[in-house]
């Protein structure tokens, strides 16, 4: 087999077999095959696009070309979930414990960051002592014995993707739903759930600007987790404007405890609910939505998803105390309360360049090597659709540096400020088939 064929027949247009797939997988993974011929291939995919069975057949290529982590000794169905991202995603760090409150195994493995803020992995790290890096055997015990534990993606789960990945990046071909799709789900296949929640947000802050393309890449996902054979579905979620308020690492922490407490954004806790309700249903813990919200709801009113917080932090080395006392994750230097300029409704918050302000600040990273400020973030004290009156505090900006005069006015510039709107609709479309 030639891989010039192969790259022939995608531009053509048609349908690459399994043996083709296979092959091109296996050998750029080992190098056999070069950059110049797998970009080209990319961009006969971004043209021609791929049938569900090709995509199918090269996620499951892509999650078999490095370790593929066995839960079976895990008691339960487990439960994976995972976001496309956007600006202020503090979902996971309220999620895992909550589902895992109500007596659903949670085996989270979890990414660092590259963009306005840290990964879930770097926003825990923002607590003092927390591992994120802890062996397999480990990770699996705490899940049995807590029903929770997160940890960092192994070095070397699906290292086809992780390759492919940093090809797509500089030939203009990662906004191809087939590749984002596979790439996505190759490594939750390979992380071992036997079940998977998707959050596909949809609106400037997320990677996929319409609901179009969103529901596109949802449908594609949960039938290639079917395919796979793994439970999955996907809840398409509103990213116009930052889910909550935070956006940062301790300062995000400091909200989840707070979601935790019953006292968290409405938006971020409602977040929670859905998908939850979605994973509790599929680990068999209830039988509808309604009784798995009504679960989750009690686990968070009295506490016990909060206790399972604590105990989660204290399994993997951290500090619980900082449930009481945020501080000790660290504070900045600077901290600064922008106030509304204008009386009027919030109408919107353009969430990309929310998230850039951030960045800047140092929350998260422009590229692989940065250093990521764990105490610098910004927090908004409106949300689109509210009344805010002149000189009334609209965002705070936490800093290391005095001069915030950039980020101050990216801020004001994305904040906007007029008649009465209505508040987005945060969940979009729920895609179960």
């Amino acid at each position: 087999m030639r891989m010039v064929d192969v790259i022939e027949k995608k531009r053509n247009g048609k349908s690459l077999t399994t043996e083709e797939i296979e092959f091109l997988v296996k050998g750029y993974t080992n190098g056999d095959i070069p950059d110049y011929q797998m970009s080209a291939l990319l961009m006969a995919i971004f043209y021609q696009d791929m049938t569900d069975t090709e995509i199918t057949n090269l996620t499951l290529n892509m999650a078999n070309s490095g370790d593929v982590i066995d839960l079976a000794s895990i008691t339960g169905i487990k439960v994976d979930k995972h976001s496309t991202g956007g600006v202020g995603d503090t979902t996971t760090l309220v999620l895992a414990p909550l589902v895992a409150s109500v007596g659903v195994p949670v085996a989270k493995m979890s990414g660092r960051g590259l963009g306005h803020t840290g990964g879930t992995i770097d926003k825990l790290e923002a607590i003092p002592g927390f591992q994120v890096e802890i062996p397999n055997e480990q990770f699996i015990r705490l899940v049995n014995e807590s029903q929770v534990a997160v940890t960092g993606q192994s070095g070397n789960l699906a290292p086809a993707d992780k390759k492919l990945y940093a090809l797509r990046d500089v030939t203009a071909t990662v906004d191809s739903i087939p590749l984002i799709a596979s790439s996505i789900m190759s490594k939750k296949i390979a992380a071992g759930a036997d079940a998977i929640v998707l959050d596909v947000t949809t609106g400037d802050g997320a990677f996929m600007k319409n609901i179009e393309d969103a529901t596109r890449l949802a449908e594609t996902m949960v039938r290639i987790g079917k395919l796979a054979g793994r439970q999955t579905m996907a809840v398409i979620s509103d990213m116009s404007q930052p889910l909550g308020e935070a956006i940062g690492n301790s300062i995000e922490i400091e909200e989840a405890i707070n979601t935790l407490k019953g006292q968290g954004p409405k938006d971020l806790e409602e977040m929670v609910f859905v998908l939850g309700s979605q994973m509790v249903v599929l680990a068999k813990k209830a039988e509808t939505l309604e009784e798995a919200r009504q679960l989750l709801e009690e686990a968070l009113h009295s506490g016990k998803a909060l206790a399972k917080f604590k105990e989660m932090i204290e399994n993997q080395g951290g500090d619980p105390s900082v449930v009481d006392q945020p501080e000790k994750m660290g504070t900045a230097k600077y901290v600064t309360v922008l106030p509304a300029k204008e009386s009027g409704y919030i109408r919107n918050i353009h969430a990309e360049n929310v998230g850039i302000a951030a960045m800047l600040l140092g929350a998260g990273r422009k590229t692989k090597e940065d250093v990521i400020d764990y105490t610098v973030g910004v927090k908004l004290h409106k949300k689109v659709g509210m009344a805010v009156e002149q000189g009334e505090p609209l965002v705070t900006v936490y800093a290391n540096t005095e001069d915030i005069t950039e980020v101050e006015q990216l801020l004001y510039n994305n904040i906007e400020i007029g008649e009465e709107v209505a508040e987005p609709v945060l969940v979009r479309k729920i895609i179960t088939e």
